[in-house]
């Protein structure tokens, strides 16, 4: 769900590696496994995240720190991300993302062509989107296959697979770290502040 921007002698790989792909997993696949992975809890108050950009042949290109600032009004979740990478530069990405469904959801963001379409079984969402990739003074259309793994003690860890043409230009790494006790409290305000005539025991 994280897209980010990476080196032009990176991206130009693209010419030369033919995408593998995740061999066919799909998000149904994880049914029934737990922790149960709801976006629209999990992201709710503070979370922080950790990231690197790798290019098709592993080599380290950028790293990232990531702070993410949750809402959820009942039908909108909002995520405002600041970026820092070890450049020294920053960015700002601000997600809406609506539930569409009992497994789905659909996410619009800065630089997001179109919107994400987003399935969700058991501990996994997967996320799939065009992204406008800033490359120098170009823009180049990729595309984003997004896998998001929630763990125990509120540990998440997301991978990316960037690729364009149907090339694999390289992999993005995220490992998110969330109270969850935290994420339940500001749940709960959140709700009774949309409620407030109904008394939390």
């Amino acid at each position: 769900m994280i897209g980010t921007k990476v080196g032009l002698a990176a991206l130009l790989l693209f010419s030369m590696t033919l995408l593998t792909g995740c061999s066919g997993m799909k998000p149904e696949d994880f049914a029934g496994r737990e922790p149960r992975f709801r976006i629209e809890d999990y992201f709710v108050g503070k979370t922080k995240a950790w990231g690197i950009f790798q290019d098709r042949f592993g080599t380290l290109r950028r790293q990232f720190v990531v702070d993410i600032d949750g809402t959820w009004d009942g039908e909108t979740l909002t995520l405002v991300e600041d970026f820092v990478y070890d450049d020294g530069e920053t960015e700002r990405r601000t997600w809406t993302i609506h539930k569409t469904g009992e497994h789905s959801y659909e996410g619009r963001a800065d630089g997001v062509i179109g919107q994400a379409e987003g399935e969700s079984y058991g501990n996994v969402l997967n996320w799939r989107y065009r992204f406008a990739l800033k490359v120098g003074d170009s823009t180049w259309n990729v595309s984003f296959d997004d896998w998001m793994f929630l763990q125990d003690d509120g540990v998440m860890i997301n991978r990316a697979e960037v690729s364009k043409f149907g090339f694999q230009l390289g992999e993005v790494t995220i490992a998110f770290s969330k109270d969850l006790a935290q994420a339940a409290s500001a749940a709960a305000i959140e709700a009774q502040s949309r409620h407030p005539s109904v008394v939390s025991p």
